[in-house]
């Protein structure tokens, strides 16, 4: 009977080692387990954070759009204004009617003209190619 009662003393030490060690790796699992939850939740703090800053921009442009959207409407109303005044005027003076038909001078038309341009570089390539306005101060020729 001793000789089973030492094989069960060894297999309660084999089972008691195994259940230690189960114990441990489960402790140091459990512990990378709460390091990567802690890595995810910094990670969706920051992609919370991120979202309330993207939806806020976008609210804030929304708001500019429609400042921007009430502004052109302004701009064309204003415009659409003019536009009737300075008709209203023309079918009531003559003379401006005659003044507003005739044509413009030729440095004044020619300011008017110029080609279709593909960027900055092309427009500012045409401003040093072109001709200046003659200073009416001075004799042409200076």
């Amino acid at each position: 009977m001793s000789r089973a009662i030492g094989w069960f003393l060894v297999l309660a030490l084999v089972v008691a080692g195994w259940m230690k060690w189960q114990v441990v790796t489960l402790g140091e699992r459990l512990e990378s387990a709460r390091q990567e939850n802690g890595r995810i939740a910094a990670a969706l703090s920051d992609t919370r954070a991120a979202i309330d800053t993207l939806q806020a921009a976008a609210g804030r442009l929304v708001q500019e759009e429609e400042k921007l959207r009430g502004d052109l409407n302004a701009a064309h109303r204003l415009a659409l204004t003019r536009e009737q005044k300075i008709q209203r005027l023309l079918n009531e003076n003559q003379q401006l009617r005659d003044w507003f038909n005739t044509a413009l001078p030729a440095d004044v038309a020619r300011l008017h003209q110029r080609p279709g341009f593909t960027g900055a570089a092309d427009y500012l390539r045409w401003l040093s190619e072109s001709e200046s306005v003659p200073n009416p101060g001075q004799p042409p020729g200076d």
